[in-house]
């Protein structure tokens, strides 16, 4: 483990995260990484539903779970119940920031709503994600980032033209983005705290993350009514060639052309300067028309060399390519090493050694750091009972008895 909070530009900043799986914990994490004390708050019983999501280790969390989770102390807290309540509520006044994920009015059942909790603690930032937003006549529809891809148009797009919608990547998607904007979220809160005092609320919905990134998807349809399809592999409404090419080898390459000058640096690569004379390819409006031919001519190229000749000959003219990189790629990737993109944490209760992806963004002062993996269900309940609420071994061990803990 490297690093230490003191030197962190959130150190003093204390978060509870009491929410499940990857979206609202995801903003936690993020939180953690740069200094902020985390306290995971889970039910006694299974705890967070992130520990059996993924491959599970000899430790019984998953891999997922070490990695997505780390620099969190895990509390087991049973809030249905009513003593847990008010530990959550002692712990709360305590509190900087709370994440939180529940279906809306959960919290409120409880007794744990906003209106409770900010009388609580007036300087109280709360994040409360959702699959549609804390109002709306969706509000009680159950969300997960499938359905968010699907609503916020982004999986509509994925796939080959006129052929089944696909997952864009990944399953997961809206809910690493909506973490990313729920912590966006979160530090404008704390910035407006530091100037006023008074805390606030974040509504945060996973399809309104994935509805954020359209491009001019809106602009282009409030004007023109126009509904953006399926391209595929290729995107050649801008821009052309603009895609993903096969190599001889089976692997496969990405190129990006979106200027003249940009397809006379592919076509020197190629060894056919000819195809960007303003006769032939050079201008984009006549590349964009005749989008079917120029590709097969770049797929003809790509398919006759392997990806390593393909890139060598693109970069030695400066023509944007990359390689469509699997996991492995990744890890063989020189300029990830270079950038530490992969970090290797040593895992003492599995005896073994983890890698996983460092922290984001580089700070040149303050950079995140990674300080513990995912903990053990439970693991720091008595010390952070302790530390900040003050308890001794006979209340601790009272509120296990009752099975709150």
């Amino acid at each position: 483990m490297d690093g230490t909070t003191t030197t962190l530009p959130l150190a003093g900043i204390r978060v509870i995260d009491v929410a499940t799986v990857i979206a609202a914990p995801f903003c936690a994490t993020l939180l953690g990484e740069f200094g902020a004390d985390v306290l995971k708050v889970e039910h006694p019983i299974g705890g967070d539903a992130l520990r059996r999501f993924g491959t599970p280790t000899a430790r019984g969390d998953t891999l997922t779970w070490l990695s997505e989770s780390r620099n969190k102390r895990s509390v087991t807290l049973n809030l249905q119940h009513p003593e847990g309540a008010r530990v959550f509520k002692e712990l709360i006044a305590h509190t900087d920031v709370l994440c939180e994920n529940f279906r809306p009015g959960t919290l409120e059942k409880w007794g744990l709503g906003w209106d409770v909790l900010s009388k609580i603690n007036p300087r109280l930032i709360m994040l409360r994600v959702t699959g549609y937003g804390q109002t709306g006549p969706y509000r009680d529809r159950p969300g997960f980032a499938r359905i968010a891809h699907a609503v916020g148009g982004i999986a509509y797009l994925a796939g080959m033209p006129k052929g089944t919608p696909v997952t864009p990547g990944s399953t997961t998607l809206a809910d690493y983005m909506t973490g990313l904007y729920g912590c966006i979220g979160v530090l404008l809160a704390l910035r407006h705290r530091e100037q006023t005092g008074r805390g606030q609320y974040i509504d945060a919905a996973l399809y309104e993350s994935v509805f954020r990134c359209s491009d001019e998807l809106v602009p282009a349809y409030g004007m023109y009514r126009k509904v953006r399809e399926r391209h595929g592999s290729h995107y050649n409404e801008f821009a052309c060639p603009h895609g993903h090419f096969q190599t001889k080898d089976g692997k496969w390459v990405a190129i990006s052309c979106a200027t003249d000058k940009l397809f006379a640096r592919l076509a020197n690569a190629m060894g056919r300067p000819e195809l960007a004379s303003s006769s032939v390819y050079g201008d984009q409006k006549v590349r964009l028309a005749h989008a079917s031919d120029v590709n097969e001519i770049v797929r003809d190229w790509c398919s006759s060399l392997t990806r390593a000749e393909v890139l060598e000959r693109c970069y030695a003219t400066a023509t944007p390519a990359a390689p469509l990189n699997d996991i492995a790629d990744f890890f063989g990737d020189r300029h990830v090493h270079a950038r530490r993109n992969l970090v290797a944490i040593d895992a003492e209760d599995l005896g073994e050694t983890l890698i996983m992806p460092n922290v984001v963004p580089k700070l040149s002062e303050t950079p995140g750091s990674i300080r513990s993996l995912g903990p053990k269900l439970g693991e720091h309940t008595e010390e952070v009972l302790k530390e900040i609420l003050g308890m001794c071994d006979e209340q601790i061990n009272d509120l296990r008895a009752k099975r709150v803990i």
